[in-house]
């Protein structure tokens, strides 16, 4: 029996360069995170080399979780893992509270332990809302990733820094047009292997190409140590305090999130995301964020950007991934490796990340096709949940007004647009009698009929 392929098992130059190209994609993502709280706490260089180290090494063992999994933990799918970005937000809120610097990486460690734990506890539970996903909502939200992750590509095409003088230069965007160009020139004209790392090779040619013009900083590589251990808990022992545990409710964003992704990416890869899978799933994140503290790693998830990487290369084996992850663990063993990849500069990855991320867009669009968009009911679906789920992004001051606690949520255009849909299609769709049976092409089509009788 040939096997699913998800289960494929690829030659090993062949997996050990996709696998690189998965990490490539989402290296910005996991480092993004410490290199921001780090900068809050005020760690010295050398600290901050270390913590973003900790962060790709539990990224990698947390893929591990997830791709090749043990017992009911572990989705086994294609998913890489690292530190979400929704942990940020209380991260640095639990460190402008603290007085003495020192002891908010403790007392953050210690906070995501207890979410991870209770979020591992909830697992089984939280899966059972799958079957108030049907392609409505999974479309809407899968939708909703791609444009949500465009503004990050947009904001690494610009430049590292929004103070640097050469931000949204001619010279960045310009590194940024040429990278998706050669992206595209690659998918277009070439076949087989070369067009499915096509990525890779648009980023490596991008960085060339970034050279002449002193964009490419090749110190990251000359200052960084051969070797170096994420020592379990280098910066102190947990600490638990009751303020900060209840900031990491950002968990049950985290988990929202990981299940439509888990979603998104089953309908990919043709191995649609079943409740059983989904719990397992969201075990592997959870569990992954827990035992990520004793490493000192932060809140780990799904990253949605490596599932634009997967629906246009159309490579499914989730062997590629688990590879990608082991390349994670051995950057956060060897600095001096992990450091090749923070060499692209950013314009390279945000033209790069208009391919991937647009492409998670498209697959929403895919889904939508099937979501039967020939009902009213599912339309005004649709354009609600996308509209509410855009504010974040068109408005990023729209909830200014409201508790930081609630913003957490709010903020994430990716969550609230999901419970829109959620509750939308259970509004129209599952509560009571469903009134319009009838094929409505558009939302205004019964009045404009009105109006044409009257």
């Amino acid at each position: 029996m040939t096997a699913h392929p998800v289960d494929e098992k690829l030659p090993a130059l062949k997996m050990a360069t996709t696998g690189l190209q998965h990490v490539a994609a989402m290296y910005a993502g996991v480092v993004a995170p410490p290199l921001i709280v780090g900068a809050a706490i005020g760690l010295t260089g050398t600290e901050l080399t270390f913590l973003t180290g900790a962060c790709l090494f539990t990224a990698g063992l947390a893929t591990f979780l997830q791709t090749l999994g043990i017992w009911k933990i572990g989705a086994r799918l294609p998913f890489v893992n690292g530190v979400t970005f929704a942990g940020v937000a209380p991260m640095t809120a639990v460190v402008a509270s603290t007085k003495d610097k020192s002891d908010a990486l403790p007392i953050i460690f210690g906070a995501v332990i207890v979410a991870g734990l209770l979020g591992f506890i909830a697992a089984p539970f939280f899966s059972k809302a799958v079957r108030f996903f049907p392609p409505v909502v999974t479309g809407t939200v899968i939708t909703l990733i791609g444009v949500s992750l465009l503004p990050v590509a947009f904001g690494w095409a610009q430049g590292p820094h929004p103070t640097a003088d050469d931000y949204g230069s001619t010279t960045n965007l310009g590194l940024a047009a040429a990278t998706l160009l050669i992206v595209l020139v690659l998918r277009r004209f070439t076949r087989g292997f070369v067009k499915q790392i096509a990525v890779l090779l648009g980023l490596i040619a991008g960085t060339l190409l970034a050279i002449p013009f002193g964009v490419t900083d090749f110190g990251p590589v000359t200052d960084a140590a051969v070797i170096g251990f994420p020592t379990p808990f280098h910066f102190g022992a947990p600490r638990f305090q009751l303020a900060a545990i209840l900031s990491c409710v950002v968990m049950v964003v985290s988990m929202t999130e990981s299940t439509a992704d888990m979603l998104a990416l089953g309908e990919i890869v043709e191995r649609p995301a079943d409740e059983k899978t989904i719990a397992a799933g969201l075990r592997a994140d959870t569990l992954g964020s827990a035992l990520s503290p004793l490493f000192n790693g932060f809140m780990c998830s799904a990253f949605a950007q490596n599932i634009g990487l997967v629906a246009m290369t159309r490579i499914r084996s989730r062997y590629v991934v688990a590879t990608g992850g082991g390349f994670l663990v051995l950057m956060g063993l060897c600095p001096m490796a992990a450091s090749l990849i923070a060499v692209v500069p950013r314009p390279v990855l945000g033209g790069a990340g208009v391919v991937l991320f647009g492409s998670v867009a498209a697959s929403g669009i895919q889904t939508l096709v099937k979501a039967g968009l020939d009902k009213d009911n599912n339309v005004l679906i649709v354009a609600v949940s996308l509209a509410v789920g855009m504010i974040p992004i068109t408005a990023p001051d729209f909830y200014h007004a409201f508790p930081q606690t609630a913003k957490i949520v709010l903020d994430s255009g990716i969550s609230t647009g999901c419970v829109a849909a959620v509750l939308l299609n259970l509004v129209f769709n599952h509560l009571g009698r469903n009134r319009d049976d009838q094929d409505v092409t558009h939302p205004m089509e019964a009045g404009e009929q009105i109006a044409a009788a009257h």
